[in-house]
């Protein structure tokens, strides 16, 4: 298949596949991670646009923001050899990582103050019930 073969896509057929909506597509279009030509008003996704939907997701679910998935791909876009990409990519995981290491702090405080309060609340009903029946 040469490059004027490539196999191209409509929004729909990649909302299925990535199981999302065409309005969250259309948004990554607003933010400038993908760009589809057009025929008239209809979009037409390439190759190159199906894989950068694919790496936006991913770096969602990993924790990234759309802000910085745009600047892994404007670093992608300026250097091919993706030196300065990489580089950028492991302060960002690195920054993810310190930023989940805190939030796990974070959570095992709470759930040691949820223990205690529930304690007190069980303690309390308990006295209740016993000062009841007595």
């Amino acid at each position: 298949m040469t490059e004027k073969e490539e196999k191209t896509y409509s929004i729909s057929e990649l909302a299925k596949e990535f199981d999302i909506t065409t309005r969250s597509i259309r948004f990554y279009e607003d933010q400038g991670l993908i760009t589809p030509l057009r025929s008239g008003q209809t979009r037409i996704y390439s190759k190159r646009d199906r894989i950068r939907l694919k790496l936006i997701l991913r770096g969602k679910r990993l924790g990234f923001s759309l802000a910085e998935t745009g600047q892994l791909f404007e670093l992608y876009d300026a250097d091919k050899s993706s030196v300065t990409q990489l580089n950028t990519m492991l302060k960002l995981i690195e920054q993810k990582k310190a930023e989940l290491h805190q939030q796990m702090d974070d959570i095992k405080v709470v759930l040691m103050e949820l223990v205690t309060v529930e304690k007190r609340c069980r303690d309390t009903l308990a006295d209740a019930k016993h000062h009841k029946t007595a």
